[in-house]
């Protein structure tokens, strides 16, 4: 027998967890790090028409929000001292605060609103207007305050705040402002106004935005569909051209011991070797570019070389004229088929260097099975003989360290004190990986 817990969101009525979510909107809004220190940021001079001001003036204008919301606590103080400022200190305190609540904002702007609103009633109370509930100087400060905070939060944030004035304009009005002059309508019909104008304007900026982010994206995969058809067409003209000429390879060398009469063994056994290694670099190369020509290409069903394939590869570059020798150390055991085909990879393109960049050197292959890995090092001596190096681009070696990287290996490529070059490698193989 099973049992579900279920908590409020989870449970009741669809009307309960959207009254449940509200309030939990609310209080992430208004409620959460409702002090939290969030000072106004500097304005954005890169763009609008701050953007044409000289550079000495534009380096100011970035303060421009900080000095309207001086300039509007100017206004709000000023509101305040008409009505009370011949009453001395108790004047100068009425006109102050809300003035200062409405500075507040540019540092805890969600703090601010709670105190605009916990102080309209004292100020109301000792006001000298006779209003109710907001005098003059405290309903311009809360109208100012509603507007930076709104400005400065989210659109949901705009209408709690609306909802929460407008409940306590309701409970003032009809419980304490009975025989008053009531302003409660002309605050909450403006501010309504304003905060609809500051809610579209926000909604618009950030559905901009998010079309500017799914701009980014779209641009972004399009660069990608870009560089995948680029890659495509390039593997598909080095597939047409490279398995054109290897072909041609292979049927040349199938043909050429039939137009010599009586070749020695020697060379017919050359040419066996040259088709056999011109056919399996077509089928090669065929496997590897048509994963890239094509998305629904089906790779051959040929096992992939592991390490013991080595000999066999030793044997074929033997044949074409290097001296190499294989020397295998260690428990041999049957390794991750990852680290298998890269490490029979690595070696095969080491001894490929060494044909074409040290022609007539020797080469000795290690690969020592340790404890915890697998230890590979391909080393030549300096070219020898009467054929030139061949120039390489350095593919070879890029090649192999993205493959020793790839299984979190650690790789060395350089020359020896001989002239020669070593190419020394470690992949780490974790016990629990290792084929039983």
């Amino acid at each position: 027998m099973t049992s579900t817990t279920q908590t409020s969101e989870t449970s009741g009525s669809p009307e309960l967890r959207l009254t449940m979510k509200a309030l939990g909107g609310l209080r992430a809004d208004l409620f959460d790090d409702a002090g939290a220190y969030r000072p106004l940021p500097h304005m954005n001079t890169d763009r609008g028409l701050v953007r044409f001001l000289p550079a000495r003036i534009r380096v100011h204008a970035g303060l421009l929000p900080h000095a309207l919301v001086i300039g509007f606590a100017a206004i709000v103080f000023g509101i305040g001292f008409t009505t009370g400022g011949q009453y001395g200190l108790r004047g100068l305190l009425f006109a102050g605060f809300p003035a200062a609540t409405v500075l507040l904002t540019l540092v805890r702007p969600v703090f601010a609103f709670w105190v605009s609103l916990a102080s309209t009633p004292f100020l109301a109370y000792v006001g000298f207007s006779g209003m109710w509930p907001w005098e003059p100087n405290s309903l311009a400060g809360h109208l100012v305050v509603l507007t930076i905070v709104a400005l400065r939060t989210r659109p949901r944030t705009a209408a709690w705040m609306w909802l929460i004035t407008a409940g306590y304009a309701f409970f003032a009005s009809f419980l304490f402002g009975l025989g008053r002059s009531n302003d409660a309508p002309q605050l909450l019909f403006f501010s309504a106004l304003i905060l609809l104008v500051v809610t579209v304007r926000q909604v618009r900026r950030e559905a901009a935005r998010e079309v500017t982010a799914q701009q980014s994206v779209t641009a972004v995969e399009r660069s990608k569909r870009t560089l995948l058809e680029e890659r495509t067409t390039i593997a598909r003209e080095l597939h047409d051209v490279v398995a054109h000429h290897m072909s041609v390879v292979a049927i040349q060398a199938e043909a050429a011991p039939y137009r010599v009469e009586n070749p020695p063994p020697e060379l017919e056994q050359a040419f066996v070797t040259i088709r056999e290694n011109a056919v399996a670099a077509l089928t090669e190369l065929r496997r590897v570019l048509g994963v890239v020509r094509a998305e629904d290409y089906e790779a051959p069903d040929a096992p992939q070389p592991t390490l013991a394939d080595l000999d066999h590869l030793v044997g074929n570059v033997g044949e074409a004229g290097l001296d190499v020798r294989l020397t295998v150390t260690g428990a041999v055991r049957e390794l991750p088929q990852g680290v298998e085909l890269s490490a029979y990879r690595i070696v095969q393109e080491a001894l490929s260097n060494v044909l074409r960049h040290a022609p007539g050197a020797g080469a000795k292959v290690e690969v020592s099975h340790v404890l915890g890995g697998l230890g590979l090092r391909v080393v030549n001596g300096p070219a020898r003989g009467l054929v030139k190096p061949s120039p390489g681009a350095g593919h070879g070696i890029t090649g192999m360290r993205e493959r020793v990287a790839m299984l979190n290996g650690e790789m060395t490529a350089e020359p020896t004190d001989d002239g020669g070059y070593a190419v020394t490698a470690y992949i780490p193989v974790p016990r629990e990986e290792v084929v039983e």
